[in-house]
């Protein structure tokens, strides 16, 4: 590509739609040192902070969702939709990209619908196996769809869709260690199982609650346990908790990739970009899915694996009677833990930012 590259990009809400936009930019970025970049967000949205902090430009739209909660809000949404198109199509004339990269979330889908309208070739990238509304629409008009779970071609036309995963942290591609040396590192016994629980950065309330009720179950095993706890409740339980070396109290864990390569089996919520970093791992998981995530996805992501025996799910409703009991079955029994990580490969993209770019630029 002799000229330079302007690539515009479309994704946010969550960091499930941010981070994946990111990895993609900065891909291009490493091929195309003097690309220029624009990113559309909502504002007051995560994106306006996230964005920047990445070394990308940001412009905002004044865009939000449907609220089910409070109809009588939704009465101006219509505006908003048509000051955004219109802002969007402003922003888009101006900048003059080459080609759109949209993510999912409110900006995504008056951005790329107005790429699409003005002639400019689009692309989606698709994080969960149940599509949101946003990409599902300008899925029409792209000229690829990147997914990040197999048979996605009742959502979307079956020429158009690619199964390359989801974009992530390079650190966690990279820096996977031995098991036991992990442990060493974060002051555990290399030679006792030792459980990771994740709940994202602010956490987990049922997770928690759950190893709360288990403590003495945990203590009498003997087995260890990282227990990132999120920003919700970590004071709280840090203040009363007494707990023994064996068990490691974090509100954030900033070297996840060790955190990892430490664990023998992992707990986790069951959002896009977490499976397909445990896919990574590979390491025996329990998936326990938010289970008011739009449309529901945490369930259906963890059913794909469940499907292909990768995962074991608990609902979040069945904590108390199954949580400890389905773990148990994971800790004790080792074949079921190899045959599961062995299976968790099936999901495994690890170069997946580099596979989509590789079609973006096939397409132009």
């Amino acid at each position: 590509m002799n000229k330079k590259l302007k690539v515009l990009l479309s994704g946010g809400g969550t960091g499930g739609h941010i981070f994946p936009a990111i990895a993609i930019a900065d891909e291009i970025k490493r091929r195309f040192p003097d690309a220029e970049f624009l990113f559309i967000g909502a504002n007051g949205k995560m994106e306006m902070e996230k964005v920047p902090q990445a070394g990308y430009k940001i412009e905002g739209l004044n865009i939000a969702g449907f609220d089910r909660g409070n109809l009588l809000k939704n009465i101006g949404l219509p505006f908003k939709l048509i000051s955004s198109l219109l802002k969007a199509k402003k922003i888009i004339k101006s900048f003059k990209p080459d080609f759109a990269v949209g993510t999912g979330g409110f900006a995504s889908g008056p951005a790329l619908f107005m790429a699409a309208k003005i002639g400019i070739p689009t692309f989606i990238q698709e994080q969960n196996s149940l599509p949101g509304k946003t990409n599902t629409a300008n899925g029409k008009k792209a000229k690829a769809v990147f997914t990040a779970y197999p048979n996605m071609e009742k959502f979307f036309p079956t020429s158009k869709v690619f199964f390359l995963g989801n974009p992530i942290r390079e650190n966690i591609v990279s820096g996977m260690q031995e098991t036991a040396q992990a442990k060493e590192k974060l002051g555990l016994d290399k030679d006792k199982l030792t459980i990771l629980s994740v709940g994202g950065s602010l956490g987990s309330r049922t997770l928690n609650n759950g190893w709360k009720l288990n403590l003495e179950n945990l203590k009498e095993k003997g087995y260890q346990l990282i227990w990132q706890t999120g920003t919700l409740d970590y004071k709280d339980l840090s203040s009363y908790l007494q707990l023994p070396a064996s068990i490691q109290l974090k509100e954030f864990i900033k070297d996840m990739e060790t955190a990892y390569s430490a664990a023998d089996i992992i707990v986790s919520r069951a959002g896009a970009i977490a499976i397909s970093e445990l896919a990574v791992a590979q390491k025996p998981v329990l998936l326990v899915p938010y289970p008011f995530a739009a449309e529901d996805h945490q369930t259906k992501n963890a059913m794909n694996l469940v499907e292909k025996n990768a995962a074991r799910m608990v609902k979040d409703s069945e904590m108390k009677e199954k949580f400890w009991t389905t773990l148990s079955e994971i800790c004790e029994n080792e074949n079921v833990r190899k045959e599961m990580s062995e299976n968790l490969k099936y999901f495994a993209k690890p170069n997946a930012a580099k596979e989509i770019v590789d079609e973006i630029l096939k397409e132009l």
